[in-house]
């Protein structure tokens, strides 16, 4: 422990504070740093490796731990209800309609070798919520499919490279992501018990503990960034989300393009209205995501808008579909 100890240490308070996506990678290292921590040796990352992931996923995530403010004035920026809220609406029923859209929408997509890499395009609407400024970003990413190569990533305009091997989630090898079942309540149960002593079985989605249904909320989430996924997947995981416990609607959001929508937000962890997926509360197109994060300071929080502008398979780094 004294290892972890010193990584505490050395740690840069005055770094660059992680955004939503960084701080949602430190997570995936988290999850499964603790998933193989106690596995023997040649079956995942050793203890020492496990536990400097953890420890620095905790950190990142102590670091920029989010605070909600949810503004009231009516003008929804970042995603604050408006004064004009439309009727409340059920949760299953957005997350339902959202698979039903996706179904009329999806057609069977090119599968990516391993060698390549999954390309994305992202703008970013960030507002500060104490002075309201405003800032946009375009990030760009470039995500070796078999994670045998640094793959690429921007965040908020700086360029990060994430090491090659390891394990992540979502998976991006097609082999793997064609393994998940298609199946709502199944989907669960594997999601769950990917590198974990949760097992699959049959038994009601409402055996779920408090944090394993919060767990499943946000691994399905992560499924969902996925820009590419096999046909009938994407839909399965909105059913999936309608399963969970504890998924809860937020009326009258906006997203990154200024449009009305309603979010779904998991209610496991409190304040929870602050991270959502937006939808189209007539269509249930999906239209984006909301989270917040907080400066390294601590003196600044900043919500955050995005959605996912194109993407590609393309075959090196810095190559555009």
């Amino acid at each position: 422990m004294h290892d972890e100890l010193e990584l505490l240490r050395e740690w840069d308070a005055d770094a660059a504070p992680l955004t939503g996506p960084a701080r949602d990678r430190a997570r995936h290292r988290l999850l499964n740093a603790m998933a193989h921590a106690d596995k023997p040796a040649g079956t995942g990352p050793s203890r020492r490796r496990a536990l400097r992931f953890a420890t620095a996923a905790v950190v990142a995530t102590a670091v920029t731990g989010t605070a909600v403010l949810i503004g009231t004035d009516g003008s929804g920026e970042g995603g604050a209800p408006g004064t004009s809220t439309p009727r409340v609406q059920n949760a299953a029923a957005v997350l339902n309609g959202a698979a039903a859209w996706e179904r009329k929408q999806e057609k069977q997509p090119v599968a990516p070798r391993d060698d390549q890499f999954i390309y994305s395009k992202r703008i970013i609407k960030e507002t500060e919520q104490k002075t309201g400024e405003v800032k946009t970003y375009t990030d760009e990413m470039w995500d070796s499919v078999d994670v045998s190569k640094p793959s690429l990533s921007m965040e908020l305009g700086r360029e990060m490279w994430e090491e090659s091997g390891g394990e992540v989630w979502p998976p991006r090898k097609w082999s793997e992501l064609k393994k998940l079942p298609q199946d709502p309540k199944k989907l669960i149960w594997s999601i769950l018990s990917l590198g974990s002593r949760v097992k699959s079985d049959d038994r009601p989605i409402s055996d779920l503990d408090k944090l394993q249904r919060y767990e499943a909320y946000w691994l399905l989430g992560e499924l969902l960034k996925n820009p590419v996924l096999p046909q009938g997947l994407r839909p399965a995981a909105y059913e999936a989300l309608a399963l969970v416990p504890g998924v809860k609607t937020i009326p009258g959001v906006k997203d990154s393009a200024g449009r009305t929508g309603v979010g779904i937000a998991h209610t496991g962890r409190e304040p929870y209205e602050g991270k959502y997926l937006i939808f189209d509360p007539a269509s249930y197109e999906f239209l984006g995501f909301r989270d917040e994060r907080t400066s390294a300071s601590g003196k600044k929080k900043y919500a955050q808008l995005s959605h996912v502008v194109d993407w590609g398979i393309v075959d090196r780094v810095r190559q555009r579909p």
